[in-house]
């Protein structure tokens, strides 16, 4: 059999893709359906923002006082670090900005303005509400040693001081040098004395502290200039006393005795070499023999002019005489040279001796001359610093100044009733948007056939609107008495597409189900048996929800015996079953009788007798129960040829129709189509698919006559 269970896949797969996709036009849609709830929201949101911006909030006031830093040094002598002023670079601004929020600094206006007397920043002050009784109660159970906490003096003004934190505001003007101090209260007048006193203990606060500075300066340099005169007392004494205990000591005296060293050092080194030539002379003169010998290594000009005289009587006499004297000379020269060389190493020595303590003492007193220097230096220049800081004292200047003193407000500047109201407007409508939205996400219904094919892979043969009807009876009558309304057609085209779901076989017994009782599948099942008839069939309808047996709230009919009677034997098919003049077609009824509705239908009678129906009727439509509920669908799908499983729309979810067309599945009968049933037109157009699809389309009033 042909049926029309699947979609096709590309619509699937189309569908799969589209649901990763955020539909900004279903967003909208579905926030303008619920227009009326998100009106309401702002609405209520408006009016409570109303009630607390001018009947339940508090009136503050806020007064500013505007300070300027002077970032120029302005002081009589420039002290440098000890009282140089503020820069202007980020880091200073900020300083400026914490200290004026100093707890110390706020402690001073505390104090000053006897805060802690104040109920607005002394909380112990106002008279506890039942609440606040209630919540301390608990803790003083919990916790008791805080009520002790609480009654402390110092305790109760840390907690002022952290009210007045809370009050205050400090802004830097951007690119600027220029503070605004605000300070917000109940009262006009307290929010400018407090803004005033603020700015002037700041300032106050400044010259403190310059002050102290500039004191704690002068008592340390003091001290520094006496230690430091005490210590250049000790080095002069010091490079005195050396003086006196050593010879006169000078970098020229000094350079004197290097001379006579160095000359010194010369003389021995030409005495060395002449003893050396001394010794040389000697030993070839003890060396020579022969008068020629003799001659040469003396080069003596008398010993010259005896030697060709040798052979003279005397001359030879005198020849060594004269030798022997030379001789003797060159040793006497040799004995005095070396006398005279050990005369000169002895005063180098002494003269080295000298040089080295005369050296060692210009250097001890040179070190001690520049350690008297550096103590004369650096006593001088903290002497100066000392007398520049005592002339500073009592010229000192703020590096701060006010250049605007707070005013007494006259309007309060919050509650801003104009913004409450548009932020209560915003949250109202945040609010009714996301109550929309949730209850439009958690929706499970069906509400058009594109949804219901997506989701359970079964082609939607019929979309019927709700019939216009207050009673069951006048359902059909409706569609009787308009064949051409919206209604009627819609049943027309389900008729349709059942006939042409199998073009070769059409199919002869149908049946309607749905998952739970009230979708409307008894009023598809005699619409359906109504617009047959109306073709000429001979058609007959059979009830197989035996065990609710709502026909009779349709059809005007005494009859009491029906189905039952006829398969258990006890009254014959045509003793039971009627004909009805509305539907035009036989309608045989359902009865209660002992055995349970599935064994029944489940019987060898039953299936004989529909096939005994076939060959009486051209069209058998069987109305069966709601197959969540009771298996009775699923047997009498056994025995038909097209199952209608009809869709209330709007209404049955997502996880109902899946769980019911799984039930026909697992007996291999698959539906042959759905039918989304009660459509509410008004409805289809507030969810936006009011103009695209069949009989609850824009366009229907052109075609149809309801």
């Amino acid at each position: 059999m042909n049926d029309m269970r699947s979609i096709p896949q590309g619509v699937a797969a189309s569908s799969a893709q589209d649901d990763d996709i955020i539909d900004l036009g279903a967003l909208f849609s579905a926030l303008w359906r619920g227009k009326f709830i998100v009106i309401l929201a702002v609405v209520v949101a408006i009016f409570l923002g109303g009630v607390y911006a001018y009947f339940v909030a508090t009136p503050k006031y806020r007064s500013t006082a505007v300070v300027m830093l002077n970032n120029r040094e302005e002081q009589v002598v420039d002290l440098g670090n000890v009282l140089g002023g503020l820069g202007s670079d980020r880091s200073v601004v900020n300083t400026e900005v914490e200290i004026l929020k100093s707890r110390i600094l706020l402690g001073k206006v505390v104090d000053k303005l006897s805060l802690t007397e104040d109920p607005e920043f002394n909380a112990s002050l106002v008279p506890p509400s039942g609440l606040t009784q209630l919540k301390s109660w608990v803790k003083g159970l919990i916790m008791p040693s805080e009520e002790v906490a609480a009654s402390n003096p110092e305790s109760v003004r840390q907690g002022t001081i952290s009210a007045l934190l809370g009050a205050l505001l400090i802004r830097n003007v951007p690119e600027s040098l220029v503070f605004q101090v605000t300070v917000e209260t109940t009262n006009q007048g307290k929010s400018a004395r407090i803004a005033d006193a603020l700015v002037e203990l700041y300032i106050l606060n400044q010259l403190e502290v310059k002050f102290e500075a500039t004191e704690q300066a002068t008592t340390w340099l003091t001290e520094r200039v006496t230690n430091l005169q005490i210590a250049l007392e000790e080095a002069e004494g010091k490079v005195t006393d050396f003086r006196a205990g050593t010879a006169l000591v000078s970098p020229e005296a000094l350079a004197g005795l290097e001379v006579q060293v160095k000359e010194t050092r010369d003389r021995i080194e030409s005495t060395e070499a002449a003893q050396q030539t001394a010794q040389t002379r000697l030993a070839a003169l003890e060396a020579a023999e022969t008068p020629e010998a003799r001659v040469e290594a003396s080069g003596d000009l008398q010993l010259q002019r005896l030697l060709p005289r040798l052979d003279e009587p005397g001359i030879a006499q005198a020849f060594d005489t004269r030798y022997e004297q030379i001789v003797a000379r060159q040793r006497a020269d040799l004995s005095r040279s070396e006398s005279q060389l050990q005369t000169l190493r002895t005063s180098l020595t002494t003269l080295e001796q000298q040089t080295e303590q005369q050296s060692q003492d210009l250097i001890t007193l040179q070190q001690l001359t520049r350690e008297a220097e550096a103590s004369r230096l650096l006593y001088e220049y903290f002497l100066a610093r000392l007398k520049e800081t005592s002339a500073q004292q009592g010229v000192q200047q703020a590096d701060s100044r006010i250049i605007s003193p707070a005013v007494v407000p006259i309007a309060p500047a919050a509650p801003r009733k104009s913004l409450i109201l548009a932020m209560s407007a915003v949250l109202g409508l945040l609010i009714g948007a996301g109550f929309v939205l949730i209850r439009e996400a958690r929706n499970r219904a069906f509400r058009n056939a594109e949804q219901l094919e997506t989701s359970t892979g079964h082609a939607v043969i019929g979309q019927v609107p709700l019939i216009q009807a207050k009673r069951r009876l006048d359902a059909i009558a409706y569609l009787k008495e308009k064949p051409s309304s919206a209604a009627a057609e819609a049943i027309r085209n389900l008729r349709t597409s059942v006939m042409l779901s199998n073009v070769d076989m059409p199919p002869k017994v149908i049946m309607t189900s749905s998952s739970l009782s009230g979708e409307g599948k008894t009023t598809i099942a005699l619409a359906l048996a109504l617009n047959f008839s109306s073709m000429g069939k001979k058609v007959l309808l059979i009830e197989g929800d035996i065990r609710r047996r709502v026909f009779g709230q349709y059809l005007k009919t005494e009859q009491k015996d029906g189905i039952v009677s006829v398969l258990t034997g006890t009254k014959s098919f045509d003793d039971v079953v009627i004909h009805d003049d509305l539907l035009d077609a036989d309608v045989l009824l359902g009865d209660k009788g002992q055995a349970n509705a599935a064994d029944i239908f489940s019987s060898e009678r039953f299936a004989n007798l529909l096939n005994d129906l076939r060959r009486h009727y051209d069209i058998i439509i069987i109305d069966t129960p709601p197959v969540l509920i009771v298996p009775d669908a699923r047997v009498i799908a056994q025995h038909v040829d097209a199952t209608v499983f009809v869709v209330r729309w709007d209404r049955t979810s997502r996880e109902q129709v899946q769980g019911a067309l799984r039930e026909f599945e697992s007996v291999g009968k698959p539906v042959s189509g759905l039918v989304l049933n009660q459509i509410n037109p008004r409805g289809m157009k507030r969810y936006g698919y009011g103009n695209n699809y069949g009989p609850y389309s824009a366009y229907g009033s052109k075609y149809y006559l309801n």
